[in-house]
């Protein structure tokens, strides 16, 4: 069973409809017993990084969430639920966040010039599609061509310490994360539902997944 973690603050539907089409057997769930009986366990998140975090313990999530990782047993992070894996978020202040993959979350600059034409800046927040380059080979990569596109809704973004924890990279106006993986963890900046076939490969890899 895959449970996609419902702590108030993800896009549950999209994310749940799109690992049904590819097989998947799913439950929206906010009950910590069905994070401890999941096989999978999807992470999404809306919103800002403390809110997040904050809903997250408030749920009383927190430590069945780490409990399944701790377990090596496979886990999906969306968006915001990638940027809680980090150790801390810089958005509205300084908060903590799971320290799972050493490092910060940071925002765009608001300065940057924009490559095809630079007498304008690009936009915060970034949103649309990009190319993401696969910085490692990786199981939930497989069937999905290198610098493949995908969908970002996003102002901030995460700078792991480690560069072998980095999955994947894209531009806007520089490089930044757009996948990370350690053990049994993945996650994407990008949203794999909104993301049509290559979204819908990198999940229905993911639920085949045995790390």
């Amino acid at each position: 069973m895959i449970t996609v973690v419902d702590y108030g603050s993800g896009n549950l539907r999209s994310v749940s409809k799109a690992l049904e089409k590819v097989g998947g057997d799913v439950t929206v769930s906010a009950r910590p017993e069905d994070v401890a009986a999941a096989s999978h366990i999807v992470l999404p998140g809306v919103g800002a990084f403390a809110d997040c975090r904050r809903n997250l313990d408030e749920t009383g999530l927190t430590e069945p969430v780490l409990a399944h990782i701790e377990a090596g047993k496979p886990f999906f992070g969306i968006c915001v639920g990638m940027q809680m894996l980090f150790s801390e978020g810089h958005e509205f202040g300084v908060h903590p966040g799971l320290g799972l993959i050493p490092g910060s979350v940071v925002g765009f600059p608001t300065d940057m010039p924009d490559p095809a034409d630079d007498t304008r800046l690009l936009k915060v927040p970034h949103m649309g599609w990009s190319r993401v380059k696969q910085a490692q080979k990786h199981p939930l990569w497989n069937g999905i061509d290198d610098k493949s596109f995908f969908y970002f809704v996003h102002s901030f973004h995460g700078r792991p310490d480690d560069l072998g924890h980095m999955a994947g990279t894209a531009m806007y106006g520089a490089p930044f994360t757009a996948a990370v993986a350690r053990d049994n963890l993945f996650a994407t900046q990008f949203h794999p539902e909104k993301s049509q076939n290559n979204g819908l490969k990198l999940l229905e890899n993911f639920i085949s997944w045995r790390p």
